[in-house]
């Protein structure tokens, strides 16, 4: 379905200004999020190598230009684009909160300023650190380039192990299983946990739209024979 959009937005300026901007919030979301873990788990006073809090403010920025650029084109155009507006502004909404979630982690950053290091569970911790880093830039790569391929596999990660993970880890912590663990360590694992889960799980909603048609964009893909 995206690629039957593609050839539209290259036709329309105003659009493709739209989409444009929709690949450049991804970017900088994973600017955000790549500076704030690497605060969070390798800096032991909370350092940062960007001003995190800007690009969250520029992402807000072009959220609003998108919408706006898609309101103006279908104000004029009518119902006949109302679909493929519809899936851009749907798409910026996760694009938008992943840059939320890696401010989040920013703030843990900043508030356990000592690097997060995960005890006993800090092996498991480690394993879905990657997983999400690896679904997020896949994610960018496969909404870019309309990789559908990519695209389907991200959705597979998410579903598979990401988010099972993240749950057994907090799980884990809740249910006393995790004693070498002070108790603000425990609660900065345990958030950090959390939103690496739902920056994993946006990062699913967006790859959909690559899949999926307008209406069943954050589900999985629709096999044949299924309503």
């Amino acid at each position: 379905m995206w690629r039957n959009f593609l050839q539209y937005f290259q036709r329309d300026n105003l659009l493709t200004q739209a989409l444009d901007e929709s690949h450049r919030m991804l970017r900088l979301d994973l600017e955000m999020y790549q500076a704030s873990v690497h605060s969070l788990r390798e800096h032991e006073q909370g350092g940062f190598d960007i001003d995190v809090l800007q690009k969250d403010k520029e992402i807000n920025r072009f959220e609003r230009e998108v919408r706006q650029k898609v309101l103006t084109h279908l104000t004029v155009s009518g119902a006949s684009d109302l679909q493929s507006g519809l899936v851009l502004v749907s798409i910026i909404i996760d694009i938008e909160r992943i840059g939320d979630y890696a401010k989040n982690i920013y703030d843990l950053a900043q508030y356990h300023t000592a690097r997060l290091d995960a005890g006993s569970l800090e092996e498991r911790l480690t394993t879905v650190e990657k997983k999400t880093t690896d679904i997020f830039s896949s994610t960018v790569k496969a909404f870019q380039h309309h990789d559908i391929d990519l695209a389907r596999d991200v959705m597979h990660w998410y579903k598979d192990s990401l988010s099972k993970e993240c749950e057994d880890i907090i799980r884990h912590i809740i249910e006393g299983k995790a004693p070498d663990l002070e108790a603000p360590t425990a609660t900065a694992v345990s958030l950090y946990a959390r939103y690496l889960k739902r920056i994993g799980g946006h990062s699913r909603n967006i790859v959909t739209s690559v899949v999926n048609p307008f209406h069943r964009i954050g589900y999985k893909e629709k096999k044949l024979g299924e309503l």
